[in-house]
């Protein structure tokens, strides 16, 4: 009797453990990965898998990819064989398909290095309803990020792009704090190199431009584009008459990084942006939990229409051109 007791005892704990670990299971968020030709994918990764996450991060894991890639595109051609099989020892299942990854995850990144194929890698994952990160580019220019945003209305599906330079701890920091008062300009630097096929400043350049939109916000009606062969700068009129500035270092030494002059009412401040992903990643952890992206798709969406302002700007030799006509002409080519 006492022996079936103790064995009654027994099998009830170990269905509790089994409950217990189904549940924890249950609880993570599983990420998949779309294009493994980037830093990026092993860097999230290695951030998500750390042990003892906590807070935003826990929870949440990548746990299957699609290596994709572009023969095409040198950077990505060359690149996805050895980030694909890194992600295999980082305990990730690499499918062959994305229509084979998607029922495996709750949620998807798309590091795809090339922009063009972002439009027709995202299609079925917002057509599947879940959150997507669209790692920089958001597209290769405005015309495909129009439609990547009118296909998200369409399938009432969240999604969000950023570069790792919004989140840096220092520069958020200093623009939730009152020291500069009001932000009244700012001049945004940093590496400025231009992506096959796509827009001169979508591939890389949109890391100063968006630390410029960081700290200036939404609201720019013009852009004028000055470039040499070492150097460029792009100067947006903001609607209160505000002005902020990018300049873009094209002549490449180990020393070019990324940062910003900002100029308030009360200071000004100086300050240099690392390239680190850790606040990045925790944003995007925090939108596939909520759901909510952190950034508005109004904005991201201007960011590529200032983009796109700037490379007119060039081909008419350095006039003004303002961000409604050019979001006019991508929506009349998209809906061709």
């Amino acid at each position: 009797m006492m022996v079936r007791s103790f064995l009654a005892i027994v099998l009830v704990g170990l269905a509790s453990m089994a409950n217990i670990n189904a549940d924890e299971q249950s609880s993570v968020i599983r990420v998949g990965f779309i294009g493994l030709d980037s830093s990026h994918c092993t860097a999230f990764t290695e951030l998500l898998h750390r042990e003892g996450n906590t807070g935003d991060l826990a929870g949440v894991k990548i746990v299957a990819a699609f290596p994709g890639g572009n023969p095409e595109f040198p950077l990505s051609r060359d690149r996805v064989q050895g980030y694909t099989e890194k992600m295999r020892t980082m305990d990730v299942e690499i499918v062959d398909s994305i229509a084979a990854l998607l029922p495996m995850v709750d949620a998807v990144i798309v590091g795809s290095v090339d922009g063009s194929q972002h439009l027709a890698q995202i299609e079925p994952v917002l057509k599947a309803g879940k959150p997507v990160f669209i790692d920089k580019p958001l597209a290769h220019n405005l015309a495909d990020a129009l439609q990547i945003q009118k296909l998200a209305q369409q399938y009432k599906t969240p999604w969000f792009s950023a570069s790792a330079l919004r989140y840096q701890k220092e520069l958020q920091d200093l623009m939730s704090s009152d020291v500069l008062g009001d932000v009244v300009g700012c001049d945004s630097f940093g590496q400025s190199r231009a992506g096959i096929g796509h827009s001169d400043l979508a591939w890389y350049g949109v890391h100063g431009v968006e630390t410029l939109y960081t700290v200036m916000g939404p609201g720019c009606l013009s852009v004028t584009r000055l470039q040499t062969d070492k150097s460029e700068q792009v100067t947006g009129l903001w609607k209160n008459g505000r002005i902020g500035t990018y300049r873009g270092i094209r002549e490449q030494t180990h020393k070019t990084g990324f940062g910003a002059s900002i100029f308030g009412t009360k200071t000004q401040q100086q300050i240099s942006l690392p390239a680190d992903y850790l606040g990045l990643v925790i944003e995007i952890a925090k939108f596939f939990k909520t759901r909510q992206p952190p950034i508005s798709e109004d904005e991201t969406i201007e960011i590529f229409a200032f983009i796109e302002a700037a490379d007119e700007s060039k081909r008419q030799g350095g006039v003004p051109v303002t961000l409604a006509s050019v979001m006019e002409a991508a929506g009349s080519v998209r809906g061709r």
